[in-house]
């Protein structure tokens, strides 16, 4: 092993020794958020000199297309030939999870800013959780490469997430919907609140698709721009299309596009509307056509609608909440009509509602099938918590203790004209994706 690799291997073996959140669940939700602090990342950040001051922002925010809006406003930034760095949260390894120019950190950067990092935590006595310091890690990659912009998605919530050590130029909320709550009365209104702590004093905020009733709760932060999905921008046409949506966007600014998305589902309409009107306000100014056109073409979400398979048709998406699961029945009825059977493969991870989940898929998308599967302690569920939750709904059901068993069962039920998802959580993608491609290259 070289000297690098050793470096590499050190920084993420510290990383890993870190209290992650992300892996140990605190069982935070909006309005239960007592404890939380940005103060140890904020005390880091000025040790490192503030990165996240380096370059203006886009921070997003949203129960979910955050990651979709994030990766629509990278392939547009990109378009007009800036330079571009994207931090996605949680997805995939921290060199995914970090990019610059639409690619992966590279692991001399990653280790350079790792290593940078770990120095400045010690030299601020502070204790970084893993999710502050792969934040700071990609914020110290970004200042050095350097990028024009960052585009920046929140991890959770939103007011105490560790990326809201960063200064939003522009603050997006996509959605609100029923995740990180206990759906007692008045829930949506502690969801919009918390997320509303990403604005600006002064900033411009974009609000997707959310009950107007909500947008009260961003009065309180000052903006001094809202910019409102159905108001101030819009998607006028959204029709299915070869690969993806045909959509008519209209911005703020009365500019009109005619462009397909390639990305599958209705929701995705809402998605690039909300993505170009992030765009045009932190540029201030109209994108045009050609950009736009090629922004979208360019744009590919990864565990969203994500097929990967054909005969039996195979989607990955990482729904993990009934308004998601609702979104992906409707895109797989628009996009995947199939003459055979419908089996879903579904693992979740604790604080999620497993029977809400398959209760708006199946509805969407009525369902022949569950694969209920185990995911891995701590914050995995075993299968019998799907397993249940189908069973409730009268759902036919049987169980896999891990996902490759799970697959493994769906696709030996399945025929050609079938089609089986997989879905329930984002960690499941990537372990699914090569699982689906080792099983079917398997010799029969």
């Amino acid at each position: 092993m070289s000297t690098f690799d050793h470096r590499l291997a050190d920084a993420l073996a510290a990383l890993d020794a870190l209290v992650n959140h992300e892996v140990n669940s605190v069982g935070i939700s909006a309005g239960q958020v007592d404890g939380l602090t940005l103060e140890a990342i904020q005390a880091v950040a000025e040790v490192l000199g503030s990165p996240q001051d380096s370059f203006p922002v886009i921070h997003v925010t949203g129960t979910n297309g955050k990651g979709t809006v994030c990766r629509m406003a990278e392939s547009l930034l990109l378009a007009t030939g800036l330079r571009v760095g994207t931090y996605l949260s949680p997805e995939g390894t921290v060199a995914e999870r970090i990019r610059i120019d639409g690619q992966p950190i590279d692991g001399e950067s990653l280790a350079d800013a790792l290593t940078t990092v770990r120095g400045a935590a010690e030299a601020a006595q502070h204790q970084l959780t893993t999710f502050e310091a792969v934040t700071l890690t990609a914020l110290v990659a970004f200042a050095d490469a350097p990028v024009d912009v960052a585009v920046i998605e929140v991890g959770l919530l939103g007011r105490y997430d560790a990326t809201n050590v960063v200064h939003a130029d522009v603050a997006v909320i996509t959605t609100i919907g029923g995740d990180h709550t206990d759906f007692t009365p008045g829930w949506q209104e502690r969801v919009m609140a918390e997320k509303a702590g990403i604005i600006e004093s002064g900033g411009v905020v974009v609000l997707g698709d959310i009950d107007p009733a909500l947008h009260v709760h961003v009065e309180p932060e000052r903006p001094a721009e809202v910019l409102r999905f159905g108001h101030e921008f819009d998607c006028t046409a959204n029709e299915m299309a070869l690969g993806g949506r045909h959509v008519e966007l209209v911005t703020s600014r009365g500019a009109r596009h005619d462009v397909t998305v390639a990305a599958f589902g209705s929701h995705q309409g809402a998605n690039a509307a909300v993505a170009l009107e992030a765009v045009e306000a932190l540029l201030h100014t109209s994108l045009g056509d050609e950009v736009v056109e090629a922004g979208f073409d360019a744009v590919r979400v990864p565990g969203r609608v994500e097929l990967v398979a054909n005969a039996p048709l195979v989607v990955l998406d990482g729904a993990h909440n009934a308004d998601a699961a609702a979104a992906v029945g409707d895109a797989l009825a628009d996009s995947f009509a199939v003459a055979g059977r419908r089996i879903a493969v579904v693992g979740v991870l604790s604080g999620r509602h497993p029977r809400k989940l398959l209760e708006a898929l199946h509805e969407a998308y009525p369902l022949d099938l569950v694969v209920a599967i185990g995911m891995e302690p701590p914050r995995g569920e075993p299968a019998s918590v799907v397993e249940a939750a189908a069973l409730a709904l009268d759902l036919p059901v049987v169980s896999s203790a891990g996902l490759e068993s799970g697959i493994r069962r769906a696709l030996d039920h399945a025929d050609e004209d079938d089609l089986v998802l997989i879905t329930g959580s984002f960690r499941l993608i990537d372990p699914a994706r090569a699982i689906v491609a080792r099983v079917l290259g398997e010799p029969s």
